[in-house]
């Protein structure tokens, strides 16, 4: 799965599926990691039918959905002078960690990175299940929490665990589905993103992390395009 016509990895495998995202400027990859991240729906679709594990309707469904997709991303993008507002609390930090469960835990490890590559702030991504193992002794009100907190099977946990940290004093940044008042309630600040089905709420909860770093760094002033240290091209093993 790559993004690039007649690259190498194109060239040496038997099958290939182009995302076909077009040149990523910038050395952090954004529209690169969000198209691959819509093709491997699909591919899990198509595998999802030929073995017979998933239904004509949940099919249509939610191939319908991603379809509509960029309309969701939109409304993201809609939102960035909220989010450039709610990073405030992210600029003169030192550390910054990063809570999600289940399948947006992944989701909160891509906003960790991409916080690191650019604004130059330590950022690390959590399992919000294992905050008690050892992060949440170094919460205090100079480390601030950016948490995603959706409607699925998992949100009284994410609400408990967001109301641990503010316990600690910690600055929250919340992600979530648009009127959620209970987690305005337990978090300093929130934005968020449309609702859509939680297994594909990971697509645009990627772009919501992803401008959260990109204001971050604006704020503090440094190079979002090339940071120091990263290329494009890796050149070593």
């Amino acid at each position: 799965m790559t993004n690039v016509v007649g690259s190498t990895i194109a060239r040496e495998v038997d099958r290939v599926f182009y995302t076909k995202a077009g040149p990523e400027i910038g050395v952090a990859a954004t529209k690169t990691y969000t198209t691959q991240l819509m093709a491997m729906y699909l591919l899990g679709i198509r595998l999802g039918q030929v073995c017979h594990t998933m239904g004509r309707d949940e099919v249509r469904e939610l191939t319908s959905e991603l379809r509509g997709m960029p309309r969701y991303i939109g409304k993201v993008l809609d939102r960035a002078p909220e989010v450039e507002a709610a990073t405030d609390m992210l600029v003169p930090a030192r550390d910054v960690f990063y809570l999600g469960r289940n399948i947006n835990y992944p989701t909160m490890l891509e906003g960790a990175l991409k916080l690191k590559e650019i604004s130059y702030i330590h950022a690390e991504g959590y399992a919000a299940g294992e905050l008690k193992h050892g992060p949440l002794a170094l919460l205090d009100a100079s480390t601030p929490v950016v948490a995603a907190c959706i409607k699925d099977h998992t949100y009284e946990k994410m609400l408990a665990n967001i109301s641990e940290v503010a316990a600690r004093d910690s600055p929250i940044l919340a992600i979530g589905i648009e009127g959620d008042s209970d987690l305005a309630a337990v978090a300093d600040s929130t934005v968020s993103v449309p609702a859509v089905t939680p297994i594909l709420s990971p697509v645009p909860l990627t772009v919501m992390v992803q401008l959260i770093s990109y204001y971050t760094a604006k704020k503090r002033g440094c190079p979002i395009d090339k940071p120091r240290n990263l290329a494009k091209s890796v050149t070593v093993d």
